[in-house]
């Protein structure tokens, strides 16, 4: 199970940084993908939501990793 989740998180943290890679690249040419400004009522969307992300999810990818591999090193 540690392994599919893994997995998962990995190819997740990928997907979350090409994001926001992407919207970066975006938003230095002046073409934003979600509006950069505040919104009552709203939170804004940007690069960072994608990069926090991301690193989120590495970093489960590689605690499930080492739980994996730790069990399968008991067995």
């Amino acid at each position: 199970m540690e392994k599919q989740l893994a997995t998962a998180a990995y190819w997740a943290g990928i997907v979350s940084t090409v994001l926001a890679l992407i919207m970066r690249g975006l938003a230095l040419l002046g073409i934003y993908a979600f509006s950069p400004g505040v919104v009552a009522g709203r939170n804004p969307v940007s690069f960072r939501t994608f990069l926090e992300g991301a690193i989120l999810f590495f970093v489960m990818a590689t605690a499930s990793a080492v739980i994996a591999m730790a069990k399968d090193r008991k067995a």
